[in-house]
């Protein structure tokens, strides 16, 4: 392993953030980052909402098997930054559950596989961090899900699920909770 330093700029872009991920995983899948640098890393892109959306969508999407259980460092970097983690954490497992439903109807069975690679990884992600906000926004989410109301109603909205992703997302909710 090398001390092979990845800066993370302090106002990082949602491109940057995603550019700095793949770097990072091509990095780790050589094995040759130090545990304390990759923990850095997702510290640094964590700290902002635009570079924690990048690390999301390119981790969560990742075609390689061996970040579907996330390393130590990973997890100790994204509790440094429950409120940001928790939220896209959320909002991502429930939306890849209702992309299963959606790319089922349409039998694109590729980007079905990826959505559902997507809630496994966010359900692991979610499973191993222990931080109660986490517990809580799944609550929240699950809650404006049956009562139509509450802080992820307009969430809800906004993407328009029908009754079946609903469905879906109430499934993988209740597995979390």
């Amino acid at each position: 392993m090398t001390d092979l330093s990845i800066s993370v700029p302090e106002n990082v872009t949602f491109e940057q953030g995603i550019e700095i991920t793949e770097l990072l995983l091509n990095t780790l899948e050589e094995n040759s980052l130090l545990e304390a640098e990759i923990t850095r890393v997702i510290t640094e892109l964590v700290k902002t909402h635009n570079g924690a959306r990048g690390f999301f969508v390119t981790y969560l999407t990742d075609a390689r098997p061996g970040f579907d259980q996330p390393m130590t460092p990973i997890l100790q970097a994204l509790e440094t930054s429950p409120e940001i983690v928790s939220d896209l954490l959320v909002k991502n497992v429930a939306m890849s559950a209702a992309m299963v439903v959606y790319h089922h109807r349409h039998n694109n069975l590729e980007m079905q596989e990826s959505s559902q690679q997507v809630v496994q990884r966010s359900s692991n992600l979610i499973q191993q961090l222990n931080f109660s906000l986490l517990r809580s926004r799944l609550q929240q989410l699950f809650n404006s899900v049956q009562t139509g109301a509450g802080s992820y109603q307009d969430f809800l909205e906004r993407w328009k699920y029908d009754s079946e992703q609903l469905a879906a997302i109430v499934k993988i909710l209740e597995r979390l909770l």
